[in-house]
């Protein structure tokens, strides 16, 4: 009862649902000590896939030990849908607290609904700055309380088509004008872009971009998967390659999304991911006429191995703890050469 009579408060204090500026959100940001700067955030704009790209996000995350906070709208049954921290739906006392909050600072000044419930969920992150942060943000992007943040960890733009053509002008209710309105506001950090239902549509993107001296990656060209036989896709980039399980949802729509969420996670340097997925190195072997086994070297490292500290010195000592073998080969001549051998391992992280 207390968490709706607030929200019905907040309904009131601006006679549009929408106004599509930021000035009033700015300024409530200011008075509660710009809370969004503060925040390692990825943001997610796009019309199709935000919902499962942010999911995908959610679940390496997780399975990564790396806790998130999570903005996104609308929600389907209760508005605590939208707020997530330490990956955990805020409850009833806690939202109503946070409004509340919210409603103080704000004193009755022109505020939408939406801009109430941004600003709330900026200030809830304090509470948990060494979280990751996720946010999407839609309608058109430059005028949407969510892209206030003057830097962030990334830019996710998901497939992008004709959405929101009302609140355009009549003349130009276009594909390049939405695309503009998505992306002309994107920070200069990195952007990833899935893929897209045209190479028009990518092109369009590119150019709108083109200014931005963020670090760009676009599915097909800097990354990519292709399905696989018993339920794995193997997903590929400048890191290496992936053999990844099929996730357990329908549609060709969903591996893409999925990919992205991959190739995200893979470039952000500040992020380290232990392996969640099978990852398969080769140990070259030597070994000698005593029959000692020795390391030459590690191959086909990628991104995930070398993300581990010592990994190479700490084989070689476990190498070296083995017990002897049979010797290295003799040849018909009664010459004793070494043996090489190339051992592919699979390794795993707990």
């Amino acid at each position: 009862m207390k968490l709706q009579k607030i929200l019905n408060r907040l309904q009131k204090l601006h006679p549009k649902e929408i106004d599509l500026s930021l000035d009033r959100i700015k300024n409530l940001c200011k008075k509660l000590g710009n809370p969004q700067d503060e925040i390692k955030c990825i943001q997610v704009c796009g019309t199709n896939g935000k919902g499962s790209t942010i999911s995908f996000l959610r679940s390496i995350l997780r399975e990564a030990n790396i806790k998130s906070n999570v903005y996104t709208s609308p929600h389907v049954k209760s508005i605590n849908e939208r707020f997530v921290y330490n990956d955990e739906m805020i409850g009833d006392n806690d939202l109503s607290d946070l409004l509340s909050k919210i409603e103080e600072v704000n004193n009755n000044q022109p505020l939408t609904y939406f801009e109430a419930l941004t600003a709330a969920f900026f200030y809830g992150c304090k509470k948990y700055k060494e979280n990751l942060v996720i946010t999407e943000f839609g309608l058109f992007g430059r005028g949407d309380a969510v892209n206030i943040l003057k830097k962030n960890l990334c830019n996710i733009v998901t497939s992008c088509s004709e959405d929101h053509l009302d609140w355009l002008p009549e003349n130009d209710r276009t594909i390049e004008r939405i695309i503009f309105e998505k992306t002309s506001s994107l920070l200069n950090s990195n952007i990833v872009v899935a893929k897209q239902n045209s190479n028009k549509i990518v092109e369009c993107i590119k150019k709108n971009i083109s200014d931005n001296s963020a670090n760009k990656y676009f599915f097909n060209e800097n990354y990519n998967f292709v399905l696989k036989e018993n339920n794995f896709f193997y997903y590929e980039d400048k890191y290496g390659g992936l053999k990844i399980p099929k996730p357990n949802l329908n549609g060709q729509f969903q591996l893409e999304n999925a990919a992205t969420a991959i190739a995200t996670l893979r470039i952000l340097e500040d992020i380290k991911i232990k392996s969640i997925l099978n990852d398969t190195v080769f140990f070259e072997l030597t070994i000698d006429k005593n029959g000692t086994i020795i390391l030459d070297k590690i191959s086909d490292y990628n991104q995930i191995m070398n993300s581990i500290d010592n990994f190479e010195d700490s084989v070689k000592n476990i190498f070296k703890s083995l017990p002897k073998v049979l010797p290295a080969t003799k040849t018909n001549l009664g010459v004793t050469v070494n043996s090489k051998i190339k051992l592919p391992v699979i390794l795993k992280s707990n």
